[in-house]
């Protein structure tokens, strides 16, 4: 059965190929029989130009020739290879940045997973506060104070950001140094987040010092 169909359908196949076959003959032919009297009078007329006129003839047809095979040939494939080119850079583009957006990405999360181990223990009674206020009672000394903000704050992620802005007066390089070592030797993890330093113009060799010092922790 499976050979009888191949054959009815080799036969339906030839059958219809003759008559495309047939069909383009024919419109060939019709195409040659109405082209036939406009070439027989041009080549006429050609031949009976002058040779320098046929010479002529035949510069303005590779002109023309060439004019066409510019604009219908080099130009689209040339703008199809710019069009490439430009879309290949701005793939290129893209990829990098996405590798930077991804080594962004893997740093903070690192950092993240940083912060949150050197976190506060959760508890409802912390205060950053009385942390660093004694911590610069010890050094450089309680005369030395002249403010001590608390500013703690909810943050993403279920922390709180406990902070303190500190105004210190009369400072030493010594105590400077002793200072910002007693508050990085806490049994709590403080990080001072801004230090400005300030020259004081009565006393050269003392100074006045704004920080922030700030602690994280998880929500009570």
């Amino acid at each position: 059965m499976l050979e009888r169909a191949r054959k009815i359908l080799g036969e339906r196949g030839g059958a219809a190929a003759a008559r495309l076959s047939a069909i383009w003959i024919e419109q060939t032919a019709s195409v040659r029989a109405a082209l036939a009297p406009p070439y027989a009078a041009a080549r006429a007329r050609y031949q009976k130009l002058a040779p320098r006129e046929r010479v002529l003839l035949r510069i303005a047809g590779a002109m023309l020739g060439l004019f066409l095979a510019y604009n219908l040939v080099y130009r689209p494939i040339q703008g199809a290879i710019g069009d490439l080119g430009h879309r290949i850079q701005q793939r290129q583009h893209d990829a990098v940045e996405v590798a930077h957006m991804m080594r962004t990405y893997q740093r903070l999360r690192i950092d993240l997973a940083t912060m949150r181990k050197r976190t506060v223990a959760a508890s409802g009674d912390f205060s950053l506060f009385s942390v660093v206020e004694q911590a610069l009672t010890r050094a450089p000394g309680k005369d030395k104070i002249g403010s001590i903000t608390p500013a703690d704050k909810k943050i993403p992620g279920g922390l709180t950001q406990y902070a303190v802005d500190l105004k210190l007066n009369a400072l030493s390089l010594p105590q400077i140094v002793d200072t910002l070592y007693g508050l990085g030797g806490l049994n709590v993890p403080v990080t001072v987040a801004n230090l400005h330093i300030t020259r004081r113009s009565q006393d050269p060799h003392t100074f006045d010092v704004e920080m922030t010092c700030v602690a994280l922790g998880h929500n009570g």
